[in-house]
């Protein structure tokens, strides 16, 4: 009897312990539903913002188109209640390509009541020349949206502009500051808003940039940085059958340049010089005065580009005609993206988010493919910068087959408020 009356008065705590920590599951579980509920809510008005900047025709040199977007996401954000401005550039990197006129960014700012700096960046721009938005309209197919630019990367913008929307449904203002901003120039590696992305990602706690995710949603922590070479000869002209030896062969020169260098490429530490474009001489009779070649270059880490650049230099010193000029240009367009422990612990912190959806994520450390805009976030934070927060999709720079999946949007919605919102809590550290 002793024992069965003792056994009673030992399991009362045990279960009281545990309905207690039930309780307190679920008392966590809750907001996450309401997070999932409103994501699910948010999807509708996300494609409508989607159809109407996929309307706009947005390619990096129509000013016009430019500014009409600009104007367009300006406006939503005033009505989410942030400080929103325009800007026009004012510190322009000259690049070979770069146009005369460069288009618009906007910027707002979501001020909070918490200490957490978080930053959300995409850009507007497309690679599209104005008048083929007839041939790529926005269109739904399926479970997939198609249109002129939609996944590279006005599907980015959408994306920014409905997390903040499901923010303020939540009545989350838990961080310090949420800052947007979204720049018109990508696709011609950012001469007009790459020093003005690094200077307000440099104080950031988490920098989170919208291209896409690709066909499965990877974030990316690592982007190949992007180069080029311009190698110019200058030699002397004249008659190629009558007095040949009265002139300097630019053709001559370039290609012992161009040869000299092949072997500069370090493809085990992901160094790439590739000569890709050249010309020289104006008639087939004449020793062609001028010769020039591009080449594309690729690296993982910035001191890569510094020292190709040193052994560029000093390759052109030596010439098969001394009497020859030969220069190099060498540009960084846009610097490489590298992990680091932040980055790491905040993409390892999504993982665990999606996992509550019952889905996976990658995370990839290692760079594929070309550089974006989280590179110059990059360069002086000491924060994490996540790449590839956007939808879903594939098809990007094509005519007729860019979209974005449908299915994506939902869980890409509550990945990035709960991003938010942990981090601005401090359960994200």
């Amino acid at each position: 009897m002793p024992r069965s009356s003792s056994a009673p008065s030992l399991a009362r705590p045990l279960i009281a312990s545990l309905w207690l920590a039930c309780a307190a599951t679920l008392a966590q579980a809750e907001p996450v539903a309401d997070v999932y509920a409103l994501a699910q809510k948010e999807q509708q008005p996300l494609l409508d913002t989607l159809r109407d900047l996929v309307s706009i025709e947005t390619g990096s040199k129509d000013i016009d188109g430019l500014n009409q977007i600009a104007e367009r996401v300006a406006g939503q954000l005033r009505q989410l209640g942030g400080t929103v401005e325009i800007l026009q550039p004012t510190d322009i990197y000259r690049l070979d390509d770069t146009p005369e006129k460069i288009g618009p960014a906007v910027h707002a700012i979501f001020k909070g009541t918490g200490s957490k700096k978080i930053m959300l960046i995409a850009h507007m721009d497309t690679v599209y020349l104005k008048g083929m938005l007839k041939d790529q309209p926005f269109r739904i197919d399926g479970d997939k949206a198609y249109g002129l630019g939609i996944a590279d990367d006005k599907q980015g913008v959408a994306l920014i502009l409905h997390t903040v929307a499901l923010l303020q449904k939540l009545n989350f203002r838990d961080y310090g500051t949420l800052t947007v901003l979204t720049n018109s120039d990508e696709e011609i590696s950012s001469p007009g808003w790459r020093s003005t992305i690094t200077k307000f990602a440099s104080d950031q706690d988490v920098v989170f940039s919208f291209e896409g995710g690709g066909t499965d949603g990877t974030l990316r922590l690592a982007t190949s940085g992007i180069g080029s070479a311009y190698l110019t000869v200058q030699g002397k002209s004249s008659h190629a059958g009558a007095r040949p030896e009265g002139g300097v062969n630019a053709l001559y020169e370039l290609s012992h340049q161009v040869l000299q260098m092949k072997d500069l490429s370090k493809p085990e530490q992901g160094l790439k010089l590739n000569w890709t474009v050249s010309k020289a001489g104006t008639n087939r009779n004449v020793i062609p005065a001028e010769a020039t070649a591009q080449a594309d270059a690729r690296a993982l880490k910035v001191a890569d580009f510094d020292d190709l650049e040193k052994a560029m230099q000093d390759k052109i010193k030596n010439h098969l005609l001394p009497d020859s000029k030969v220069e190099l240009k060498f540009e960084v367009r846009r610097p490489p993206l590298e992990a680091n422990d932040a980055s790491r612990r905040v993409a390892t912190y999504g993982k665990t988010i999606y996992q509550e959806l019952g889905m996976p994520l990658k995370v990839d450390e290692k760079a594929t493919g070309g550089g974006t805009d989280a590179a110059f976030a990059a360069l002086k934070t000491r924060g994490a910068v996540v790449e590839g927060m956007g939808l879903s999709g594939f098809g990007a720079h094509s005519n007729d087959a860019e979209y974005v999946q449908l299915n994506s949007i939902v869980p890409r919605l509550y990945l990035t408020t709960r991003m938010i919102m942990d981090l601005s809590t401090g359960k994200l550290k």
